[in-house]
């Protein structure tokens, strides 16, 4: 029997603009579905880096157009027309990858909202840098009329920044496993999930804030019982002393390497070190399950043995 597999798909699975991503999700689409062809339950979970970060321009140069016309779009929105428009392509080439193989099973995208603690202390120093350059009237105007914070970067004009919570749950997770028990291929927290928490009621409203993509598919991984969670970076395995002279490729990672190597620095933060982590807390969810981290390209030989690196619990 084949394995139930939540992937993480990172920025250079998707391109950096609308033509590179046409392009790119169908060479995605191929590896997912070697997978698929394997007899595995595929789940995608994806970053919105570049296609949020457009959207954000756009959405900023209306509100400059005419700012009594136009407010800022919250980030919230911007993350679920990300989902929405990420999803529309890669479900396309998936499914036209499926068919041209024979494969009968239904590729969806879910518009996924996920739930983040208000009291994180992530809400209290913002740290995401987000959205387009501003100029210092600008920004402290935004300071002023919404509550931004922002920061100076590097000289090239001032940004927003926001927080990036920890994911606690997923909103749409009865759809996402009631598609995967139908013979669908789901796509789902797209972008780390839009961020909300509960206010009045059962009101979920938009956070001011990005959830890491590869977090919120090691929760959407433990919330479908998946069996293994790949998480996809730009490199074949996970290395300790990088692009030094004494650089050296894991094979395997367990919890006692794995924070002895975190400790260290030996992992980067907001690169290698999420990945790490993410990889760590679905391989210690439950018994019997694992992590991969790996290439694209190497995803189907990754779940046979032949490389990457496991991470067990």
């Amino acid at each position: 029997m084949g394995r139930r597999i939540v992937i993480a798909l990172g920025g250079n699975a998707l391109g950096k603009n609308l033509p590179e991503q046409m392009q790119a999700v169908r060479h995605t689409a191929k590896a997912i579905v070697d997978l698929i062809q394997q007899g595995n339950e595929v789940v995608v979970a994806h970053g919105n880096g570049p296609q949020v970060g457009m959207i954000q321009e756009a959405m900023t140069q209306l509100t400059r157009s005419n700012p009594q016309k136009y407010i800022p779009c919250p980030l919230s929105v911007c993350v679920a027309m990300s989902q929405g428009y990420i999803g529309y392509d890669l479900q396309n080439a998936l499914r036209e990858e499926m068919l041209d193989r024979g494969i009968s099973l239904g590729a969806a995208t879910v518009l996924t909202q996920v739930e983040v603690d208000p009291e994180d202390p992530a809400f209290e120093n913002p740290t995401k840098p987000i959205g387009a350059f501003m100029t210092k009237e600008e920004a402290d105007r935004m300071v002023t009329e919404r509550g931004y914070h922002v920061v100076e970067d590097s000289g090239r004009g001032w940004r927003r920044v926001v927080a990036s919570p920890k994911p606690k749950s997923i909103v749409e997770i009865d759809t996402i496993r009631s598609l995967v028990a139908s013979d669908h291929v789901v796509i789902a927290c797209g972008g780390g999930g839009i961020p909300v928490y509960t206010t009045t009621g059962h009101h979920l409203k938009g956070a001011a804030a990005v959830i890491d993509k590869d977090f919120a598919a090691a929760r959407l991984a433990e919330q479908v019982d998946a069996d293994t969670l790949i998480i996809l970076t730009a490199v074949e395995k996970v290395a300790v002393h990088f692009g030094k002279p004494d650089q050296q490729w894991l094979d395997e990672l367990t919890p006692e390497t794995a924070q002895r190597y975190i400790q260290a620095g030996e992992f980067a933060p907001g690169s290698m070190l999420p990945k790490v982590q993410a990889a760590l807390q679905f391989a210690q969810s439950a018994p019997g399950r694992s992590s991969l981290i790996t290439l694209l390209d190497k995803a189907s030989d990754g779940i046979q043995g032949k490389t990457g690196t496991v991470v067990r619990g």
